[in-house]
Parts: structure tokens; C-alpha cells; sequence
């Protein structure tokens, strides 16, 4: 059976319980997460938490600088039993293989987890999991379940990283600009829509004007072949979110009316992304 996992954006972690595990943004080694945890937190809600997986995110790329306090960081958490961890850069792949760490990676390039080909070369090195891509159609996820060799964690639900750059954009326009600085999210408005963006320590995220929602498949993509299914609260309301997984988590080819009219009414702006959008590459 499929679980649950979420991406939490609070240290306070009772309104996410309704989950079966929890994603945490390591400290200065991850991008796109709104809280990150140090490993003593992550140890605490492993003990305070025992029966969720727990899964940790180093998806920055590493500077050369980085690689000693990543190399630290993959020894210790190989102590602590987790389920597995996130990776973008290939260094992680690199310090698994000489460190001889047998803890499970999660392929998670955003951009580049659209085919199962990719997936399984990956496997051969230690990614058991992949996070696949938000930018693929439900065909195209269903196609990667029945081929591929290793495990499967599917983004469902929240807001999408668009991209990300180290320079930090805001932060010099605003000093440029003279303008008054202010703390917390950023939006710029284009062509009608809405994109928050956040300006932080490792450089500047805009994420998509709206919330990712596959509830009405869910019913379908639960006969699949997937392990887990991620949902990430960044920029929702707690109440509303624990509503939603509440949701997600119950619903199923009978109710499913019911729960989408439920779903409507906490009046989220949300899309369906790219689950009946082909992506078609024109050459010019």
C-alpha cells in the first residue's frame, strides 16, 4: 500500500501526523524547503516519532567547500536508520560509494526523473528510490512504474519549484532599488498570475503562481506501483494541509466526488500541472 509522505514547514510536527513520513530539508545542504532541521532535531522526532519513516533532503549543488560537512553529515545519518536520502548533486552518489554507505538514495533531479531508463542506471548506484519529475504525464508516470527497477516517490501535491539560481535576485534588487527590505515570502505578478518567490541563504527559488493537485487521480495512481506519495505544505496553511492529507489519504473511486467537492471548498488555487500536458519539442 501506498504511504504518505509530507514535507513539513514547522518544528512543530502534530499537525502533520496524519502522515507516514516525514521529508526534512537538512541544515545548509538543501534549496526549496521552507524549514530545515539540524540532525539532533531530526534524531528527536525520530525518537518522539517512531512508527513514521524519515527521510532527509541534501538536494543542493555542493560547492567544494560543502563536501566536508556532507561527507560528516552521510556518516552520521548511516547511524541513525533512515529511510533514505534525497540527492541532486552526483557527489552524494560519490561519497555513498567511498565512504561504503549503505543507506538508500533517492534520485531527485527534479527536471531529469521523467524515464525509467535514467531511473534504473541510477539504481545501479545505490538510488533505490526516485522522486519523479512534476513536468511528465500520468501516462508517462504509469509507464515508469511498470519498468523500473527500484522504488517510487511521487510529488502530488503543493507548490513547484520552477527554478532556482545562486544569485540571490531579490535581495540585490531591492538593495539597488533602495527599497525597504521586508522578511518572509516575495511575489511577482506576470500576465495575471502569481509566483512566490524566496530569497535565501543559498540563492533565490520561484515557484509556480499555483498548488500542484492530483486528488482526482489519486484513486487511479494508487493501483500503481509506487511506494510514497509526497506532499509538500511550503506556503499553506496548516489547518488547510492537514485537511488535505486528510483527504488524500481517504480517498477512493466511491467517495470521490464527495471528497473533491470537499477539497473545493478550502479554496485553494490549484492545477493539475503536467498529468495531461505532453511536453513536444519543436526544432526550428
Amino acid at each position: 500500500m501506498t504511504k504518505f509522505m509530507v514535507i513539513p514547514t514547522s518544528k512543530n510536527l502534530d499537525r502533520f501526523l496524519g502522515a507516514d513520513a516525514f521529508l526534512f530539508g537538512m541544515k545548509d545542504l538543501c534549496i526549496n524547503f521552507g524549514t530545515t532541521y539540524t540532525l539532533e532535531e531530526i534524531k528527536a522526532y525520530q525518537k518522539k516519532y517512531p512508527t513514521h519513516d524519515i527521510f532527509i533532503s541534501v538536494n543542493k549543488n555542493m560547492r567544494n567547500e560543502d563536501l566536508e560537512h556532507l561527507k560528516e553529515v552521510l556518516i552520521e545519518v548511516e547511524t541513525m536508520g533512515v529511510k533514505g536520502i534525497f540527492y541532486y548533486d552526483i557527489s552524494v552518489v560519490e561519497l555513498k560509494k567511498e565512504l561504503n554507505l549503505k543507506t538508500d538514495l533517492v534520485w531527485h533531479q527534479e527536471h531529469l526523473t521523467t524515464n525509467y531508463a535514467t531511473c534504473n542506471y541510477w539504481y545501479t548506484f545505490g538510488a533505490i528510490y526516485t522522486c519523479l519529475s512534476n513536468e511528465i504525464t500520468i501516462s508517462e508516470i504509469k509507464d515508469i512504474c511498470k519498468r523500473i527497477h527500484g522504488k517510487v516517490i511521487l510529488p502530488v501535491f503543493g507548490y513547484i519549484p520552477m527554478f532556482t539560481s545562486a544569485r540571490h535576485v531579490v535581495d540585490n534588487y531591492i538593495t539597488q532599488m533602495k527599497l525597504e527590505r521586508k522578511e518572509g515570502m516575495h511575489y511577482i505578478k506576470k500576465e495575471g498570475y502569481t509566483y512566490p518567490i524566496v530569497d535565501e541563504k543559498h540563492g533565490t527559488t520561484v515557484y509556480s503562481s499555483f498548488i500542484l493537485n492530483s486528488l482526482e487521480e489519486l484513486p487511479t495512481l494508487k493501483e500503481e506501483k509506487m511506494d510514497y506519495f509526497l506532499l509538500n505544505s511550503f506556503g499553506i496553511d496548516s489547518l488547510v494541509f492537514e485537511k488535505v492529507l486528510e483527504l488524500y489519504k481517504n480517498i477512493t473511486k466511491e467517495n470521490q466526488r464527495d471528497m473533491m467537492k470537499k477539497f473545493e471548498a478550502l479554496k485553494l488555487h490549484t492545477d493539475s500541472g503536467f498529468l495531461y500536458k505532453e511536453t513536444i519539442y519543436k526544432v526550428k
